[in-house]
């Protein structure tokens, strides 16, 4: 059984290692999608927005509030890879690590 410094030395470690892979995850880019590709947005995997390109069929003021709902499902969607991604990276860090079942480090 590992004694209280060797505990603590373990978590400074773990801190360390978290600090580096959220560091890490801005890194990351994940391309959100919306409208079969019209809109696009990219992403880090930290949730940062990089950019947003819209197809040029898209740039006609009749169709405009579909360009609007396209560019919040391109960002959401990005969301959603970001999150996806980021976990995955974070649970890379954690493998092998001696947490209880259903423990969550901050962050995560």
């Amino acid at each position: 059984m590992p004694n209280l410094d060797d505990i603590m030395k373990m978590a400074q470690g773990l801190q360390d290692d978290m600090a580096k892979a959220q560091a890490s995850l801005d890194a990351i880019e994940v391309e959100g999608a919306a409208g079969g590709g019209l809109v696009t947005v990219r992403a880090t995997a930290k949730g940062r927005v990089l950019g947003v390109a819209l197809d040029p069929s898209l740039l006609n003021a009749a169709d405009r509030e579909m360009l609007e709902d396209l560019i919040v499902a391109a960002f959401n969607d990005a969301k959603v890879k970001a999150d996806t991604v980021g976990q995955a990276e974070m649970q890379k860090m954690t493998a092998g690590l001696p947490l209880p079942p259903g423990f969550k480090l901050p962050g995560m």
